[in-house]
């Protein structure tokens, strides 16, 4: 059985899907390394770059940014630094508004980041927006005592993310009978939501796109 040779309109959607993640990619890259330079402006004129080495050198600030949070990260290890750091945090729970917003940053960020966290630690399956209808999710704990004692002690706290954004979606607690656990990894899960059921375990984005469009073609 002869193949069909592709037509130029799979040449052409081939070349996107090299160059439009390459061109994202350059994009989100530069508008980090963009923001990372501005702390710079936090060090003396006679500090600068410009002062230094007579031009701008893009890309200190990274390598500032980078020194600092490692430093910062060190100093919190040990004794003298962790008794500052709650120093700090007393000082800024008594202040009304960075009160609030401190202490949910925080919280996210420690669930998120933390070696003993809980955030996205499995990838399943529930039943969303309805019965009958199946989404990947992502389980994040389980619910607090309070809600546990008045719905069921068998619940468990899950992630719906957005397609093809998963930093947006829906927080639901579910019981753990209605949540079917999945072999693949987290990162293939999201993998899998971002590119909308196109790009599943195991298959190359490229390769996938490209057999998708050949077999329309």
């Amino acid at each position: 059985m002869n193949q069909e040779r592709p037509t130029l309109r799979a040449y052409f959607v081939t070349g996107l899907l090299i160059w439009v993640p390459l061109a994202i990619t350059i994009w989100v890259l530069s508008l980090i390394v963009g923001m990372m330079d501005h702390s710079l402006a936090w060090l003396p004129d006679r500090w600068q770059s410009k002062a230094l080495l007579g031009m701008e050198v893009p890309g200190l600030g990274v390598v500032l940014t980078v020194v600092v949070v490692f430093v910062t990260g060190l100093l919190a290890t040990n004794f003298v630094g962790a008794g500052l750091i709650r120093v700090w945090e007393r000082l800024l729970q008594r202040i009304p508004i960075v009160r609030t917003i401190y202490s949910s940053v925080k919280q996210v960020s420690d669930t998120l980041f933390s070696t003993g966290g809980q955030a996205f630690r499995q990838a399943v399956l529930v039943q969303y927006p309805r019965s009958g209808s199946w989404t990947i999710a992502f389980q994040t704990g389980t619910p607090v005592p309070e809600i546990l004692a008045k719905v069921s002690p068998h619940m468990i706290s899950v992630y719906v993310p957005t397609t093809p954004n998963p930093t947006s979606g829906f927080f639901l607690m579910m019981p753990r009978s209605d949540v079917i656990e999945l072999s693949m990894s987290v990162d293939e899960a999201l993998k899998y939501v971002i590119s909308m059921g196109v790009v599943g375990p195991g298959v190359p984005a490229g390769a996938a796109e490209a057999n998708r469009t050949q077999r329309k073609d």
